[in-house]
């Protein structure tokens, strides 16, 4: 190996932190893209915005993302553990609900506080349990790529699509290894 102050140590170094800095500007432009598609998949910023406000208000009031999981889906299994949280939209035909997706060690949840109109004036609450759960799927929009969804398909055959992810991959990815752990 070069030493130190070797011109080819040098030239490495400079590699090294070129291909950091290159990974590093890979997720932050996700990350920007990720926060793009969150907000426009609202139905204005103002909206959006306040949205943001009041859930974050809420988490603080009742103390947090795993007292509001545990107080909306009434977590009383012994050793069920909150292992995500992500804000993002569940899709409806009246339109994306704004809300926030749980996976825990038993199920996949989706609490929001705005409801689909005249239907359910309390808001949305979706609980599936993973052993429930026949697979998910990575999609994406074919004319904005950028546009990502996971598809959630259920034992009975139900479709449930989560989109506007601002961390689409770790959410995917956590998601994908708790079915495979529950199957």
């Amino acid at each position: 190996p070069p030493s130190n102050g070797s011109p080819k140590f040098k030239q490495n170094k400079v590699v090294s932190v070129i291909n950091r800095m290159h990974k590093l500007g890979e997720r932050a432009d996700s990350f920007a893209l990720g926060i793009r598609d969150h907000v426009r998949l609202g139905p204005r910023i103002s909206e959006t915005v306040k949205g943001k406000l009041s859930l974050g208000a809420k988490i603080l009031q009742v103390g947090g993302v795993a007292k509001v999981f545990e107080h909306n889906f009434s977590v009383t299994r012994e050793g069920e553990k909150l292992l995500k949280a992500s804000q993002c939209y569940l899709s409806t035909t009246a339109g994306p609900i704004a809300g926030l997706l749980f996976i825990s060690t038993h199920k996949v949840a989706f609490c929001s506080e705005r409801s689909i109109k005249f239907s359910s004036p309390t808001g949305q609450l979706v609980s599936i349990p993973l052993r429930k759960i026949r697979r998910v799927d990575e999609c994406e929009n074919v004319k904005k790529p950028w546009q990502k969804y996971i598809e959630v398909v259920t034992e009975d055959n139900f479709d449930f699509w989560f989109m506007g992810f601002l961390n689409y991959q770790k959410t995917l990815q956590c998601l994908q290894q708790e079915i495979s752990q529950a199957h």
